[in-house]
């Protein structure tokens, strides 16, 4: 490909990401889930819960999330030896478990697509964590480590088609919250930039 070509595909690439992140941001949703989230007094004990109810355990994931300034809902560039995503999503709090609408999820996203995304916004915080990943079907759990804030525990039920419905979700939560014997008064409604 000549010098010319190739800058002329990146351009229509760069109007092709645009066009599709304005359309995002003001339309419909990649997915939405339903999470828990507490604090964990033995990660031990609830990886061991998880693995005896075949839960596939997916590895350590070392991440560093950054935040970044937006309207509406949180934009967040997540770098990770397992998960690198670029993620706009707005939550929303009510009775102990948050439904998360993701607007914009890029996996392994370039450098350059994150600086035409995120380069001119105001940096807010970052956040270091060790997160044990753990599926079960459409169920993913974390065991996080934060330095200064101790052990906590995520269940995200996810519909990523939008054929399981937020009730299959809330009920999959709440079978999973017993399951992991998660206290109400270890339930936390912060995200972790927010602790």
């Amino acid at each position: 490909m000549t010098k010319d070509k190739g800058h002329i595909f990146e351009l229509v690439l760069f109007v092709l990401r645009h066009i599709v992140l304005v359309r995002l941001k003001f339309t419909d949703e990649l997915y939405t889930d339903i999470t828990i989230k507490a604090h964990c007094t033995d990660p031990s004990v609830a990886a061991n819960i998880l693995l005896q109810h075949k839960a596939e355990y997916v590895g350590l994931d070392v991440q560093t999330d950054t935040f970044y300034e937006t309207e509406t809902g949180k934009l967040k560039h997540r770098q990770g030896n397992i998960e690198n995503v670029l993620m706009h999503y707005r939550r929303e709090i009510s009775g102990g478990v948050q439904k998360t609408e993701v607007l914009l999820y890029l996996k392994n996203p370039s450098p350059t697509t994150v600086a035409q995304i995120c380069d001119g916004k105001q940096t807010l915080a970052q956040v270091k964590k060790f997160r044990k990943i753990f599926f079960i079907d459409n169920v993913k759990f974390h065991i996080d480590h934060l330095e200064g804030a101790g052990h906590f525990i995520e269940i995200e039920a996810i519909d990523l088609e939008g054929s399981l419905g937020m009730d299959v979700l809330r009920q999959q939560c709440g079978y999973y919250k017993e399951l992991l014997q998660i206290a109400d008064e270890d339930l936390i409604n912060d995200s972790y930039v927010d602790l």
